[in-house]
């Protein structure tokens, strides 16, 4: 038999050691130590283009490792013991729990279809929202819950992706997923009985191309965007080659045809859209995430045909009620213009301007019978405009400064209803009826909140960049407030993808408010704030544009007495996550603390994932020279300088992220942690139960934002203050 071997007496004390910390912190809640856990290091060298690029932390890249999994509970455990002895923390939580879950029902992503109102209904304290359908926006009490997802999982963790109605609103198709996954299976449900049929089509959605469904004609089956099944690619090709199929209703999805994309770029993300009578199915091609896309149209005669190309610079298709359709054009006009096809035609040269490129830059528009509703944006708020085609004018209306208007709808007649909201006013939906003397009215669809913003203003100023642009600042304040450089301050912001920043009510602002905090928004460039120009002076190579801009604000507020930088936080996530890494490697002596969620911060090896290649036409790709020379620049995993004073930061991710890999946190995290000098806490939350965003519980998101808020007023040295 073979010997035991003796265990050295140095394993023995590590082993007690660990065993004392656990024990400490399950029942006390301390950590052990006021230092992170170890973390071991093994260099690995890479050359790109003839530059060698080394680092110490890519094994912790494997979460399959079981060595990387106990370092990131390690590391969870360490948060939780700096998190958790926040003595304010509780009432942090309490008050949160209070705004978030004190919140009024919330009605949004409406669709009309067949003269019935489909909407999901947030109604907290439920974890997630309803699917429900009404006969009116004006009559609450015709409500009828066609699918609650916390009956189905009451833990919450079960999420609703979309849903699209079948013509005849009938039937409904919803994409479900777990644990903010987004990878969803599509279910059918009858909205007569509420009952689930058998078509069950899974791959339809997913984190890296999203996914849709457009039902046919006649309501016997649907087109679908589908991923390759296990056994059909190779694995590491399963999260590309988005195609279009076609299910028949009561058949199994095994027997589903192929429709269209076999020709679609490998980082295709397909999106189907129907005309209100379904004759014609339309396919919007993104190639990737750099904002270049291409649309496909099926006739009723029953072929595919190709309408506008990467080339066009069209992002936007749309039906009209006559089954002509209406383009979004950027091509010589960055801003946007109006293109009009007669229903049926396909030829591009034949489209007609209907709408020319103004001073404002056009985000989304609804074409109805009578006129086409354009909403505008105008450096991050919005403007409404209206369009008669037979009379050939516009109108303005007025829906207030600083406000946004994230939905559109068309309510029938000369009707159409709006979602609009501000930093201070909660969403709610209004009729609008356009004419001589607009006016909008409220519905039912409203949401109310528990925190009064009444003592609240806003403003809007400008910070000029590094190379003399005017970037906008949406700065949320209490009135009153003094320009004394003393103000607590949370700086946000995201450029990235075309995606702008406009206002959006949130009530959790109410606690940073009661402290005597502003919050201010910057409208960077990267987003679409000022049209695709804007867009593109900060993408690919031009990246470092957007961090100029971001530092350019933080200076500004604290050169005009705002704040100091003692005193000023940043916040941002996933793209805005990045921002951050690179805010706090280029100007660490800026910021007092950081939060950083869901970020990329290794951008020499992010396009080895699956999402990070179909990030490759808005960052660039290391294969290109001058893209990796900018990467590697500003690259934040690549730029932490060993022995420099860095601010606090909390870095969190989810462990289902399918849009940027929770690895990306772990090697920052690591980095961070063993190059900084200023002793200030860097801290990595990993959530089991979440990974991007999306469709995270309610409960899960309060217990989040307990942590950011504890952890930026305990860095500031602030104690919470709430007078109830």
């Amino acid at each position: 038999m073979k010997s035991k071997q003796r265990r050295p007496l140095a394993s023995l004390a590590a082993a007690a050691s660990i065993i004392l910390c656990l024990v400490l912190i399950l029942f006390t809640g301390l950590p052990a130590s006021d230092q992170p856990p170890a973390t071991d290091k093994s260099l690995v060298t890479d050359t790109y283009h003839e530059v060698e690029v080394s680092e110490e932390y890519r094994w912790l890249e494997s979460f399959t490792n079981s060595k990387v999994k106990e370092w990131n509970s390690a590391q969870n455990a360490y948060a939780r013991g700096i998190l958790d002895n926040v003595a304010d923390r509780p009432a942090i939580r309490e008050y949160l729990s209070e705004l978030m879950g004190g919140e009024s029902t919330d009605y949004y992503y409406l669709q009309y279809e067949n003269g019935v109102l489909f909407a999901f209904k947030f109604q907290p304290p439920k974890e997630q929202p309803l699917l429900i359908t009404l006969a009116s926006p004006f009559d609450l009490s015709t409500e009828k819950v066609i699918l609650d997802v916390n009956e189905r999982n009451p833990e919450g963790t079960t999420s609703i992706d979309f849903y699209v109605p079948s013509p005849d609103a009938s039937l409904v198709a919803v994409s479900l997923s777990e644990h903010g996954s987004e990878k969803g299976t599509v279910h059918v449900f009858e909205l007569a009985t509420g009952t689930e049929l058998p078509d069950v089509i899974p791959g339809v959605n997913g984190p890296t191309a999203g996914g849709d469904v457009a039902w046919s004609a006649d309501g016997s089956g649907f087109f679908y965007t589908r991923y390759p099944q296990p056994g059909e690619r190779p694995e590491e090709d399963l999260s590309f080659y988005h195609q279009v199929y076609y299910h028949t209703m009561g058949t199994l999805a095994e027997e589903d045809t192929y429709a269209i994309g076999e020709e679609f770029p490998r980082i295709a993300e397909n999106q189907l859209d129907a005309s209100d009578d379904g004759q014609y199915i339309l396919v919007t091609v993104a190639n990737g995430d750099g904002g270049k896309y291409a649309h496909y149209l099926l006739g009723p005669q029953g072929t595919w045909t190709q309408i506008t190309r990467f080339e066009d610079l069209i992002p936007t298709v749309r039906f009209g009620p006559d089954n002509s359709l209406y383009l979004l054009s950027h091509k010589g006009t960055p801003k946007g213009s109006i293109l009009h096809l007669p229903a049926g035609e396909t030829d591009l040269s034949k489209a007609t301007t209907l709408i020319e490129e103004s001073e404002v830059t056009i985000q989304r528009f609804l074409p109805t019978e009578r006129y086409l509703a354009l909403v505008d944006l105008d450096g991050g708020p919005n403007r409404l405009r209206v369009h008669y085609y037979s009379e050939g004018y516009q109108e303005q209306i007025d829906i207030g400064p600083i406000t946004s208007i994230s939905g559109l709808l068309y309510a029938g007649g000369d009707t159409f209803l709006m979602r609009r909201a501000s930093y201070t006013e909660p969403p709610g939906w209004q009729l609008v009826r356009p004419g001589d003397r607009p006016v909008w009215s409220g519905t039912k669809l409203y949401k109310s909140s528990p925190a009064d913003f009444s003592d609240v203003e806003v403003v809007r100023e400008f910070a000029t960049s590094k190379d003399g642009t005017k970037v906008p600042l949406n700065i949320v304040r209490l009135k009153g407030t003094k320009l004394d450089s003393n103000n607590p301050t949370i700086l946000h912001g995201y450029g990235g993808y075309g995606i702008s920043l406009s206002p959006r009510f949130d009530a959790t602002l109410r606690l940073w408010l009661d402290q005597g905090g502003v919050y201010a928004v910057a409208n960077l460039r990267g987003g679409g704030e000022y049209g695709e120009e804007w867009h593109l002076a900060g993408n690919l190579t031009r990246k470092q544009n957007v961090f100029d801009d971001f530092t350019a604000c933080a200076e500004y507020l604290i050169e005009t007495g705002y704040t100091n930088p003692s005193r000023l936080v940043i916040k941002g996530g996933s793209n805005g996550g990045l921002l951050m890494g690179a805010a706090f490697t280029q100007h660490p002596e800026l910021y007092a603390a950081v939060v950083s969620s869901v970020g990329i911060y290794d951008m020499l090896r992010v396009e080895l994932d699956p999402n990070g290649e179909f990030n490759v036409t808005e960052f660039g790709t290391v294969k290109n020279p001058d893209n990796f020379r900018a990467l590697y620049a500003y690259s934040p995993y690549h730029n932490v300088k060993n022995g420099a004073a860095y601010p606090s930061v909390l870095f969190l991710t989810g462990e289902h992220d399918g849009r940027v890999n929770p690895a990306q946190s772990r090697k920052m995290v690591a980095c961070m942690q063993a190059a900084t000098s200023s002793g200030k806490p860097i801290l990595l939350r990993t959530s089991a139960k979440t990974g991007h965003g999306g469709g995270t519980a309610l409960s899960l998101r309060i217990e989040k934002e307990s942590d950011v808020y504890a952890f930026i007023l305990d860095q500031l040295g602030m104690r919470f203050k709430h007078d109830k």
